[in-house]
């Protein structure tokens, strides 16, 4: 029993550790996603360079094995397909090792959230619709195999050994027997319904390069990450535009460049019958960001503007509009939203994203507001 514990101390200890070296390395992994592309099901693995972990050390074996016999040390054991000798030269420096820990995307957004001071966000709509939801809280002496819980199952059967004198510390073998066996078992518990849904929309003329695009799947990771953390429910939609626009699934959203002129304002109509037609205001928190590098069809703006104050800033919780620099966009449009909006509108939220190092203060930017 205290080996577990001591065990299961050990365990959080490295875990704080971890968070620590998360929180530590934070920025550089938003401004440059390092884990995007390694994102699971509910886990994402994160590289943490300079982290000592247990490991074992292995002694000096007197006999014989692999690798042992006549022969001198860096003696070839035989040639190669390729005769000709090497460019490059042994180091004597030891390398740097970096270890990869998964980490939930519970703990992600909350490390985050911390860091970001980002506030908590008060959903509306169905707020006061209460759903059923099973959430395995409690365990069991019975149940089916595929609840079993390993962990306390191992411990039962350790405590058990213990009393029981059968645990020998020079030779430790845990062998669970039927009464040993612990399962999950969940209960249902009344939930608020909040949905939301992120509409992402982007310009995908020529003028964006894959540069810019990298930059938008960066932060659009990141939002998510936090949005979902909010919410029980999170749905995610794309639109792309040139002079025309589409909905278009995650995908093609990020992979597609067309060419030819610009006209944001047709972005806004397919976003607003979106809403229309899948998620309307009273029942969903609905999140609009729009990324563009600023150019559009000078006689398309006023269009623009009074689509976006007519059809979608009033029916949203949040308008955020990023414009990343590129050296063939304009970057005007962000002056035009100034103009119509101002910089402290309640509801309407502008960043300027020059490169990846900038991508860290406009997440701040974006979601400080906490709506």
């Amino acid at each position: 029993m205290t080996m577990s514990l001591k065990i299961e101390r050990d365990k959080n200890r490295f875990r704080q550790i971890v968070r620590g070296k998360v929180r530590e390395n934070l920025r550089r992994y938003i401004n440059h996603g390092e884990m995007i592309g390694r994102k699971g099901r509910d886990l994402v693995s994160i590289p943490l360079p300079q982290l000592d972990i247990p490991h074992f050390r292995y002694g000096q074996n007197g006999g014989g094995g692999v690798g042992q016999g006549e022969g001198q040390e860096g003696q070839p054991i035989a040639k190669g397909d390729d005769e000709g000798e090497g460019t490059g030269q042994a180091g004597s420096d030891a390398g740097q090792h970096i270890v990869e820990v998964d980490v939930t995307l519970e703990e992600l957004a909350e490390i985050m959230g911390d860091e970001l001071e980002l506030p908590r966000i008060e959903p509306k709509g169905n707020s006061t619709i209460q759903q059923e939801k099973a959430r395995y809280r409690s365990i069991r002496r019975v149940g089916p195999e595929s609840l079993r819980h390993f962990k306390r199952t191992y411990v039962e059967a350790l405590k058990r050994q213990v009393i029981e004198g059968d645990y020998d510390r020079q030779k430790p073998r845990v062998v669970p027997i039927k009464d040993d066996q612990r399962y999950r078992s969940w209960e249902t518990t009344p939930e608020p319904e909040a949905n939301a849904v992120i509409i992402y929309m982007m310009d995908v003329s020529g003028s964006m390069t894959d540069d810019q695009k990298a930059i938008v799947r960066t932060e659009a990771f990141w939002i998510d990450t936090w949005l979902r953390s909010q919410y029980d429910g999170v749905e995610c939609r794309y639109i792309i535009h040139d002079a025309a626009a589409k909905e278009v699934d995650e995908h093609t959203f990020y992979h597609t460049r067309e060419s030819g002129g610009t006209r944001i304002s047709s972005a806004y109509r397919v976003c607003s019958d979106l809403m229309d037609r899948s998620f309307s205001p009273d029942e969903w928190n609905v999140y609009l960001f729009q990324f563009s590098d600023g150019d559009n069809w000078g006689e398309d703006n006023r269009q623009a503007m009074e689509l976006l104050n007519e059809k979608l800033v009033t029916r949203s919780n949040l308008f955020c509009y990023g414009q990343v620099e590129s050296p063939y966009g304009s970057g005007e449009y962000i002056r035009s939203l100034e103009q119509t909006f101002g910089r402290d509108h309640e509801k309407v939220v502008l960043s300027e994203i020059e490169d990846k190092d900038a991508i860290f203060e406009s997440i701040k930017h974006f979601l400080g507001k906490g709506r």
